[in-house]
């Protein structure tokens, strides 16, 4: 579609009207909506008018009676601003001390099992996979006691490293 004479002139004039990029194109025909934005750019038309006319607010006479009452409103009506600047602006105040609730994780006969020191290479499908020590240092192992059937660790470090939802939401 090349940009006629004609095309470009009702282009100009339905843009200085107030209409939408849209509904340019839709009466042009053939044309996109980002063609015509294009287009109005590449034209530099600016200032649009509206699509709909408002009409123009009058301005209230000012009477001495409705002077007083916006006084006397603004001298009853007081906010509270705040005094702290700079760095202590956003500092919270508070009065009381907050409450700490300590979740105690009630202990089911929870016995601490003895690692038994397994490498990488040793470890098999039903032995727990549970790290010991710094993976860079020599004496680095696995655990390797027996592992439950549904993951990688044994009852002991299951416990550990799967927490229940509710307990690790109450400790953030």
């Amino acid at each position: 579609m090349n940009w006629t004479d004609e095309r470009v002139e009702l282009l100009r004039k339905l843009w200085s009207e107030g209409l939408s990029a849209s509904q340019i194109a839709a009466q042009l025909g053939g044309v996109s909506r980002n063609a015509v934005i294009g287009k109005v750019h590449r034209l530099k038309l600016s200032g649009r008018g509206r699509a709909t006319a408002s009409p123009a607010r009058q301005k209230k006479a000012v009477q001495g009676s409705s002077i007083q009452k916006s006084v006397s409103r603004a001298a009853s009506t007081q906010r509270h601003v705040t005094t702290s600047i700079g760095a202590n602006a956003l500092q919270a105040q508070f009065d009381a001390e907050p409450v700490v609730r300590h979740y105690i994780r009630p202990v089911e006969n929870v016995v601490v099992p003895i690692s038994r020191h397994l490498q990488l290479v040793e470890l098999t499908e039903r032995t727990c996979k549970w790290p010991n020590g710094d993976p860079l240092s020599e004496d680095f192992n696995f655990c390797g006691n027996d592992a439950a059937e549904t993951g990688p660790y044994c009852k002991y470090h299951a416990r550990v490293a799967f927490q229940p939802a509710a307990e690790r939401r109450r400790s953030r």
